[in-house]
This record gives C-alpha cells, structure tokens and sequence, in this order.
C-alpha cells in the first residue's frame, strides 16, 4: 500500500479508533479476556462436576433406602412363612375357631403386626384382632398367590372401608389430615384415610395365612432408613438428612419438619415430581422443592401388588449448605483473581497509554473541532516518531480548515439575507395572491348567483303573471257567486304576492344596493299563526305536536312577507328533522339586548335528530347543505341575510340526538302598539 492510502485509512474514524482498541487488546487480552474465560471454564466444569457428586450421592443413598424397604417386605414375609411352617401352628385345629383366633392374637403382638388372619380355601377367615373382618380376602394377589402353595409379600393400598372393618383403630390411625403444600398440585381433597401395608401371605395347611403391617405413621420404620443412609456425621455441619415414605403424592411417614418439633405428614409432593414419578414412572435424581426449601433429592416409585404405582419412597438432604459451601467458594476465586487484575492491569495500562495517549489527544481534539471548537489544537511539537508528525500535521490542517470555515460562513450570512429578501417578497406576493382570488372567488359566485337570479325572476314571473290574469279573469266571470270562495282567492292572492316577495329577496341576496329597505312594523305572533297554514300539508304526513308559546306581543321592524319567508324557512327544515315525529316548539319574548336594545325574540325549536358542532358552524354559509341534491344551501343563508338587514340576528344550537333551536333576535319598532 502506498503512503498517500496509509494516511487516508489512518484518517478514517473506525480505522482509527480500532488502532486504540488494539493496543489496549494487546495488552489486556491475556489478563482480561483470556484469564477470566479460563477461570469460568473451570468454575463451570467445577460446579457441574459438584453437582453431579451430590445427584449421584442421593441416587446411592435411594438405593440403600429401597433395600431397607425390601428388607421390611422380606423380612414381614419369613416371619409369616415361618409361622405358618411352626408346630404349634400345626397342632390347631382349625375347626376350633377360639383356639385358633387366640393363636394368631398371641402371635400378631410377638410380631408387632397390626393384623393376622387365616384364610381357607373357601374364603372364611378367622382374624386377629378378635373383632376385626376382611371382605373378599381372596381378590387380594398375595393371598391368591398364598392359597395355591406360594408365599409373596407385596405393598397394598387398603381403603378406609377395609381398614375399619379390621379395625376402628387402625383406620383412625391411616387418617391424616392434608396440609396445604406450596407447589403442590392442586387438590380438593382434605383428608388422606386410604391406608399402605406390607401385606404378607404364606401358605399353610388348609389355607393360607395373612399378616399386614401399616406403614401410615410408622416413624419407627422411616427413622431407622433415616440413620441407615444419613449416619451421624455424614453431613455437613449438624445436618440431617430426610427419608418419606409417600401415599400417592402424600407423605404418611417421614422425618421431614413442618416445624421444628412437627413432621410433615400430610404434606405433599411437588408437582414436577409427581409427574416425573407417579405419572411417568421415572427415578427422579434431582432438586426438588421439599415442603418450604429446596433439597437434593432422589424418589422411585412404589409398586402394588397389581403392578399400579401407588406411593414414592424419597431420601434426600438439604442443598442450602453445599450450595453455601459452593458459593464461599467461587467468592474466594473471585476474589483472588480480582487482586490479581487489580495488580496487573494498572502496569499493563501505564505500558500501554505511551503508545496511544498521543492518539487520544489527537482524538480529543478532532471531537472539539466536530463539536464547534474550530480554534482546538493538539499542541504536539514536530518530533522524531510517525505519532509526532502526525499530530504537528493535524494542527496544521485545523489551522486551514479554520481559515475556509471562516470565508465559508461569510458567505453564508450573504446568502442568508438574500434569501430573507426574497422570501419576503414571495410572502408579500402569496398574500396579494390569496386576497385577488378569494375576491376573484367572490365575484364569480355573486355573477352566478345574479344569472340565476335573473333566471328565476323570468322563469317565475312570467307564469306568475298568467296565473294573476286568469285569477282576476275567473273572480271578474264569477261576480257574485264567487264570494263563497273569497278565502280562497285570498289565499292564492297572498301566494302569489309570497313569490313576488321571494323573487325581490333573491334578486335583494344578489344585488342588495339594487333595493331600499321599506320594512314597517309586523307582529311576529300574527305572522307565526298566519304561517302554520303554509306548511300544513307538511305536518300532515308526520306525527309532529306544534307547541305556541306566545308570551308577548309588539311589532318588529321587518315586513310580514320577509318573515313568514324566514320562519317557512326553519319549520321547514325542523319537520325534515324528525321524521319520526316529535315536538315543534314556535315562540316569542320581548328582551333587552345591550347591543339591540328592545328586542323580540323568536324560538323554533325541534326535538329531532340535532347536529355535530362541525355542522353547526357551516350551516349559514350560502351553498351549504346536508340534504344533497334535496336542497340548495341558500335558505338559511338568505334568512340570515333578512335577519341582518332588518337589524337583528339569527343563531343556532343543536345537540345530536336532541334537537335544534334557532333563536332569532329583531328590533322592536318604537313606540309601536
């Protein structure tokens, strides 16, 4: 690579800053990376191989227990062997029942068993304790197996009905209240009163004869695998290990504390457990949760006489000690190798930074010029190494680059105010342009608006005037006989009169310098009475209640004509609004407005469908309409175009699903009766 490429790459960041990297890895990679790596490596394989000693230790310490166990079983059934091969068993008839029955009550006692009975062929039993029973005695495996010349000793789970058929005693005794257990499956169950028995059978002449032991409460049998797997001493500290002996997932036998002075019994298993051994009928060699800490623990299954998993038997020690002498441990190797990074990384740090603390001024520096410092400098005086001329270098090109950002910014304030300049000239030109078309808008509305206008007035007034011609023709041919029809003719007159008025207001909305305003005195009361007829065949087809609450009368200073048109206008649009009927609500009030002075006030008020704000704000510009191709937009704007003429004003409120009010507010004529 050539010279010119060498100093470019060396100019690049991440080039750059690798180079620093590097010779920190140079020197710290074998303290801190590669020591501390080999140091996990070995606490790891460590503390598994030390794992791994306390699961294979609990797994022999299992072994030892399930030979305990078999030798209970072993032990249970050459005692009934040999009972049933001894003379004196020989020499009773078993015809003499009470002889018989006082043998096997003599012999129960010898035993420690807690019952013994003999079974004939047939199935009668005579049984020790005197008062006890057994049903069905042949169903059971080990007495079938007995009956037909074969001893056998087998784990059996005795139902309470059983065990109080044997004995109240002995059921009472199996009984163990459930102890709720965390991480146990959860159960309804409150109470475990099935009883586990080393049932024994051997045979005998003429039968067979049966002896149990119940295991439920045998603390002397789960004591003695307790001192045959955890001697004295065997532990660390005071320790002492545990051994269960379990009923499905209940502890009836154990030296396990729920407290200090109180065995466990009722407690239960963890789930995990049953399911690994109960469900699975796996050996479980691991920790496991054991009543309220954790254990290093070892459970196999029990197996009945039917081949069913019916218990587990369990050893196992505390882990807290081993793992506290675990953790002392490792906290020792920490520690020791902390002393020593904390020795040698300091002298591998002052070796290091002679090589790269020129870099970091460098790097220093460069960071203040990007962050605006352009006056930084290194301060490095030209020497004899690369690291040297290159930081002299360095000065030289800020000094430069100094120079340039200087005249750069210079220019910059010039373009700065042009721009300004011109920006405000193109504002200037953007708002002349806005007003010209909102104007330009305006004009080519109201020119629309004068076409159609005119439009309007020749299309309406040209049939409006036949239609005036032949009612005055028909009244004239009539003479008297038209009298009975003088409402009517009266009526279609005002109509007529109406559209005239209309006209002149749209040709007023259009071009109102056009007009002078000839208003007199009205009595709005009057005009609302006169205008319910007009929208009579509107109010047919809807169930809608009109509602006049006239409270007070004067005259307003607006014609009769313009505000029947304005209150057409509402009633109009208030019965469009309720289309499944409701309440229409027309009302006067005289008032005092600060702005108007004496005022009356008038209510249309409907209980129909109401409007969102949103449309509320629209709803007097001219052209706006929520009726589509039903409406024109023009009417309220129109009305409030009246309205405004005549002095006053005309607002509106609605509340969706509610209803809408318009209020209108007119000058009161002076001194007007």
């Amino acid at each position: 690579m050539s010279e010119g490429a060498s100093s470019a790459s060396l100019g690049g960041l991440p080039f750059r800053k690798s180079v620093r990297a590097r010779l920190l890895l140079i020197a710290l990679i074998p303290t801190l990376i590669l020591l501390p790596l080999l140091l996990l490596s070995t606490a790891k394989n460590w503390t598994d191989r030390f794992e791994q000693v306390l699961i294979d230790r609990v797994g022999g310490e299992l072994t030892i227990a399930h030979q305990h166990l078999a030798g209970l079983l072993a032990s249970r059934g050459a005692d009934v062997a040999a009972l049933s091969r001894s003379a004196e068993f020989a020499s009773i008839d078993p015809r003499r029942g009470d002889a018989l029955a006082d043998f096997l009550e003599r012999q129960r006692q010898a035993l420690g068993l807690d019952f013994l009975y003999f079974v004939d062929r047939r199935g009668a039993v005579t049984m020790s304790p005197r008062n006890g029973t057994m049903s069905a005695p042949l169903d059971w495996p080990v007495v079938a197996a007995a009956l037909k010349g074969q001893s056998r000793t087998e784990i059996d789970i005795f139902l309470p009905s059983d065990l109080a058929e044997i004995s109240s005693h002995l059921a009472e005794h199996a009984s163990l209240q459930l102890v709720p257990t965390e991480a146990a499956v959860p159960s309804d169950r409150s109470e475990e009163e099935r009883g586990m028995i080393v049932h024994a059978a051997a045979p005998a002449p003429g039968g067979a004869l049966v002896s149990g032991t119940l295991l439920n409460r045998n603390l002397g049998f789960i004591d003695e695998i307790n001192n045959l797997v955890y001697p004295v001493g065997s532990l660390p500290g005071d320790r002492q290990g545990t051994a269960t002996l379990f009923l499905d997932d209940v502890r009836i036998s154990t030296n396990v504390r729920l407290f200090e002075d109180v065995r466990a019994l009722g407690t239960r298993v963890s789930a995990a457990v049953r399911a690994s051994v109960l469900d699975d009928g796996q050996v479980w060699r691991d920790r496991a949760f054991v009543v309220n800490d954790w254990y290093v623990s070892a459970y196999e299954p029990v197996i009945d006489s039917f081949g069913k998993r019916v218990g587990m038997l369990y050893v196992g020690f505390l882990e807290r000690p081993f793992r506290d002498a675990q953790r002392a441990t490792l906290i020792e190797i920490a520690i020791t190798f902390a002393l020593v990074i904390a020795i040698a990384v300091p002298v591998l740090l002052r070796w290091a930074r002679g090589i790269f603390a020129p870099l970091e001024r460098m790097n220093a520096t460069i960071e203040q010029v990007e962050a605006g410092d352009l006056g930084a400098r290194t301060g490095a005086q030209t020497g004899q190494d690369e690291i040297s001329r290159v930081s002299a270098h360095l000065d030289t090109l800020l000094d430069q680059l100094q120079d340039r950002d200087r005249r750069l910014r210079e220019w910059a304030e010039e373009l700065e105010r042009r721009v300004t300049e011109r920006t405000l000239d193109l504002e200037n030109a953007n708002r002349e342009l806005e007003t010209t078309t909102r104007q330009l808008i305006v004009s080519e509305k109201l020119a629309a608006i004068g076409e159609i206008t005119a439009g309007v007035a020749h299309e309406i007034n040209n049939p409006l005037a036949v239609i005036q011609g032949n009612l005055d023709v028909v009244r004239d041919d009539l003479g008297a006989r038209a009298k009975p029809l003088s409402t009517e003719f009266s009526l279609i007159q005002e109509q007529i009169q109406a559209i005239h008025v209309l006209v002149s207001k749209l040709l007023r909305f259009a071009r109102p310098e056009e007009y002078a305003d000839d208003d007199t005195g009205t009595d709005p009361g009057q005009v609302i009475h006169d205008t319910l007829p007009l929208v009579q065949h509107i109010l047919s087809k809807s169930e809608i209640r009109i509602e006049l609450n006239l409270r007070s009368a004067g005259q307003i200073a607006l014609n009769g004509t313009e505000l029947q048109q304005v209150l057409v206008n509402l009633m109009v649009n208030a019965i469009q609004a309720m289309p499944d009927g409701g309440t229409l609500t027309l009302g006067t009030e005289r008032v005092e407005e600060s702005e108007i002075g004496q005022a009356m006030r008038i209510i249309v008020r409907d209980t129909g469908h109401g409007m969102p704000p949103e449309i509320v704000n629209r709803i007097f510009d001219p052209f706006f309409t929520t009726k589509r191709s039903l409406g024109t937009g023009l009417g309220l704007s129109i009305s409030r175009k009246i309205v405004a003429q005549a002095g006053g004003r005309i607002s509106a409120e609605s509340v969706e699903g509610r209803g809408t009010t318009f209020e209108i507010l007119l000058p009161l004529v002076p001194n007007a009766v």
